[in-house]
């Protein structure tokens, strides 16, 4: 634990952050609470205020953290696409990287995942840089770069790229959440990998 007078330039935010975010890979975000973040942070309570005005501010902010990691999981698949695919197939690989890694993610961290997508926020907020992976996109951008992607190669006439993310994340939500806490949820995980890739495949064609 960091002394109490260590934290300068906004370290202590970055550390109830970081409370914060161990207590949602836990627990989601209701098992985020700011006296635990600061006790975890080895200061006052009042010490928090500085940074968060109440624990909806710092649920908003691990809920933009842990976007940001999902956003990162998408970079992982979309960089492991081989470079000497043609255009087409490109296009193809990197929906199903923001697909597989969206659900991977999902799967292999539900306390974050639920943190990401379950917190209220407006659409607009989905675009902001503390949302975004390592290459400074957040998830939805790649899902719609994927899409520009499918558009350029021909795969998907421009008349039907208006909204088009909606229905794909839609779709991809949905099976993350049958998985992860519904009717779903005990199928094998290589099934379950496959379920995956299948519906990415069907939005493709359904574009």
């Amino acid at each position: 634990m960091l002394a109490r007078d260590s934290y300068r330039h906004g370290d202590l935010r970055q550390a109830l952050l970081e409370a914060g975010l161990d207590m949602a890979r836990d627990g989601g975000p209701d098992a985020v609470v700011l006296r635990e973040a600061t006790r975890r942070a080895g200061v006052s309570p009042n010490a928090a205020y500085r940074h968060f005005a109440d624990r909806a501010a710092l649920v908003e902010a691990v809920s933009s953290a842990a976007q940001a990691r999902v956003a990162g999981a998408i970079e992982a698949e979309w960089d492991a696409v081989p470079a000497d695919l043609d255009p087409v197939a490109t296009a193809h690989a990197h929906l199903r990287a923001v697909g597989v890694g969206y659900l991977r993610f999902a799967r292999d961290e539900p306390g974050w995942f639920r943190t990401a997508f379950t917190v209220p926020r407006d659409l607009t907020t989905s675009f902001r840089s503390d949302k975004a992976g390592p290459g400074g996109r957040t998830s939805f951008q790649l899902l719609g770069l994927a899409i520009d992607e499918l558009v350029a190669v021909g795969v998907v006439p421009a008349e039907r790229r208006p909204g088009a993310e909606f229905s794909a994340w839609s779709s991809v939500h949905g099976l993350a959440m049958l998985v992860l806490e519904g009717p779903l949820r005990d199928l094998d995980p290589e099934v379950a990998s496959a379920a995956g890739v299948r519906l990415i495949d069907m939005v493709a064609r359904g574009l």
